[in-house]
């Protein structure tokens, strides 16, 4: 029998959640998304050197300063993605910009204009942004221009609702971050068929499909295999490495669980204005405190990456020319 892995490919489309490029080749996933956290983890091992030593020396002959050096390296680890990948590479926006709309807008358009001065075409590419408000606003105007977008630390209806109306390409609720959080303040485990994020994607998924609505969902942040089989038939789920790994050992059945015919008890169609959006994210603690929490963790891996690279530029300042620190 096929692996989990590869059944679940036969339903839903699979994206690799790392930076890693030996890891997507070896489980060969359709798309990949990547994040602040992601790009700091691959931008410190040996292998990916090379691209951090590219950015330094295109600083020192462009008098760049951190910010856009570390929006080089995403585009840069980008660009390779999309030479292993044939579908599209996510690309996440700074998280200290996630409310600020305009700043987003403008970060994106220059990532974009980034990718298209190396070849790679606005259709490979999906740019991140936090589900905040403001981060769907600024979808929304993307959107318009053609550049597609994934919302992203998204934890509620009311988010996806809102999404919808601004004509988002794809959301990304979260599964195992609900968990957690579910975990600490019930005090027990949960099994995957009530698993609190499990029945979250569930429900935005059934929303979407009964009205008609054609913004893709991707599931995301998984704590077990269990989770990733209990969406099965999801439009797509992104993975990580060692979860893509345990379902490619697996070659027990695999039982699709989210088909996309209406359902008689999904939520009535929403229209939210910003004073709603954000009145029911308020009546959620759960999703209030966690997309705080992912803000938080994004901005504070950022910051990480920007230090080592600021530190790698006073190396260069003081490196004999055509030196790579």
């Amino acid at each position: 029998m096929p692996s989990k892995l590869d059944q679940l490919k036969t339903m839903t489309t699979v994206v690799a959640d790392t930076g890693d490029m030996g890891s997507i080749k070896a489980f060969q996933p359709t798309d990949c998304t990547t994040n602040p956290t992601l790009i700091l983890k691959a931008a410190q091992m040996e292998a990916y050197a090379h691209i951090v030593d590219e950015a330094i020396v295109w600083a020192r002959s462009h008098h760049a300063v951190t910010s856009q050096v570390t929006d080089r390296l995403a585009v840069s680890f980008g660009t390779e993605l999309t030479r292993i990948v044939p579908g599209r590479v996510s690309t996440e926006v700074d998280a200290d910009l996630s409310f600020d709309t305009q700043g987003m807008v403008d970060k994106a358009r220059a990532l974009i204009a980034d990718y298209e001065r190396r070849g790679v075409g606005r259709e490979r590419i999906l740019i991140k942004l936090a589900a905040t408000w403001e981060g769907i606003r600024a979808a929304e105007i993307l959107q318009r221009e053609g550049i597609d977008c994934n919302l992203t630390l998204l934890f509620s209806l009311a988010q996806a609702a809102a999404c919808a109306d601004a004509g988002v390409f794809l959301i990304s609720p979260f599964v195992g971050r609900i968990l957690d959080w579910h975990v600490k303040h019930e005090g027990r485990s949960f099994e995957p068929e009530e698993d609190p994020g499990v029945l979250s994607v569930r429900r935005i998924y059934s929303y979407y499909k009964t009205h008609g609505i054609k913004t893709v969902v991707m599931g995301a942040s998984f704590r077990s295999a269990g989770e990733i089989e209990a969406l099965a038939g999801c439009d797509r789920l992104t993975i990580s490495p060692q979860l893509l790994e345990v379902l490619s050992k697996d070659e027990g059945a695999l039982q699709r669980r989210l088909m996309p015919e209406a359902s008689l008890d999904a939520p009535a169609r929403m229209t939210l204005d910003e004073k709603s959006f954000r009145f029911m994210l308020n009546e959620d603690a759960m999703a209030t405190e966690k997309l705080a929490e992912g803000i938080r963790l994004f901005s504070k891996d950022l910051h990480t990456l920007r230090q080592m690279v600021s530190k790698r530029l006073e190396i260069a300042a003081h490196a004999a020319p055509g030196d790579v620190p």
